[in-house]
């Protein structure tokens, strides 16, 4: 019986020009609304009208009368924008459900027509984020993953970092024919301390719906290869410049051994040609045991001592030459005397 009135009722709202439909207005032509909470839809009409019918999917669910303040059909109401303005109408959806989601239509008695708007119910389900310890070491990979259960429609999830917007690594998205549940991965290397941050937005929210944690890198450890790099480098330049030292100073010090002990072998050879040249000519030399004094009638025989003198073993005082005696004490020989200087 409802929808053949409505049928009724919209034939006689037809349009009689199209010249006029520009006086009409609905607003929002999008409405998203969470569950449980009310829809509302504005319809600003110029000039005089009588009926105004709305209708929610298939179903005329209220019909406003211009002179009719207020005016509530079940979970449907509708009342002037103010008490004085009869141009605009606004129309209230009560505890919406998703069985609603649909098309929501004015129409204007009149050659006003009518305009459809779109009605999207939506529910916000939990979020949470997972990952490493508060505290990692510098440089690490660490991979968070934030999970978004229960919602509807399809929500978006983003990440950012220190504020900063990032791209996930992976998302994962399952409808189990009621809801929308996420799964979403990001994977960075941690270098600074940051605040991660997961969120999750669909139409209905002003804003994005946000979980966050606080993650602490440990300091950037020093670099000992560096460090060792360099201390070896400048050891082996330093052993180098040692050793470079030590040899020209082993060099340095042969040579001046080598010039001192030249030096002195020239002294001494100039010495002892000095002394050959200038030296006293009477030393005292050792006995010649070869002396015969005179008056002295026998000399030893020579023999040749440790010292290198001659020794002269006692003969008698005559000797005998090719079978002929000599005597020693005749006037025709003479006695001779040698003395050696060593």
């Amino acid at each position: 019986m409802t929808v053949s009135w409505a049928s009724l009722f919209f034939i006689c709202l037809l349009p009689c020009t199209m010249g006029v439909s520009d006086q009409f207005q609905l607003e929002p032509m999008t409405a998203a609304v969470f569950k449980g909470s009310d829809a509302q839809f504005i319809a600003r009409v110029t000039g005089l009208w009588e009926f105004m019918a709305w209708t929610v999917g298939q179903f005329l669910v209220l019909t406003v009368h211009r002179n009719t303040t207020i005016l509530q059909v079940e979970q449907y109401s509708a009342r002037f924008c103010s008490s004085d303005n009869s141009s605009c109408v606004e129309f209230t959806i009560h505890n919406v459900s998703r069985s609603l989601i649909g098309p929501v239509t004015c129409a204007v008695q009149g050659s006003y027509g009518e305009k459809t708007a779109q009605l999207s119910v939506q529910e916000n389900g939990t979020i949470s984020i997972a990952g490493p310890s508060m505290k990692v070491m510098y440089d690490q990979q660490v991979t968070f993953q934030c999970v978004a259960a229960g919602w509807y429609p399809k929500p978006t999830v983003t990440w950012t970092l220190n504020g900063n917007a990032m791209n996930s690594t992976l998302d994962n998205f399952t409808d189990n024919g009621d809801f929308f549940n996420s799964t979403s991965v990001l994977t960075f290397q941690a270098v600074r301390d940051t605040t991660v941050k997961c969120l999750v937005s669909i139409p209905a929210l002003t804003s994005p719906q946000s979980t966050s944690l606080f993650l602490v890198v440990a300091p950037k450890p020093p670099n000992w290869t560096v460090l060792i790099a360099v201390v070896v480098s400048f050891g082996s330049l330093a052993l180098l410049v040692l050793l470079i030292i030590g040899i020209w100073f082993c060099y340095k010090r042969r040579k001046e051994k080598q010039t001192n002990y030249q030096d002195e072998m020239r002294r001494v050879r100039t010495q002892s040609q000095l002394s050959g040249v200038h030296g006293p000519r009477n030393k005292e030399g050792q006995v010649n045991t070869a002396y015969v004094p005179e008056g002295q009638t026998s000399v030893p025989t020579s023999e040749i001592t440790d010292n290198g003198l001659f020794q002269v073993s006692t003969v008698a005082n005559s000797a005998q030459a090719g079978g002929a005696f000599y005597n020693f004490e005749d006037p025709g020989f003479i006695k001779h005397r040698h003395a050696t200087i060593v």
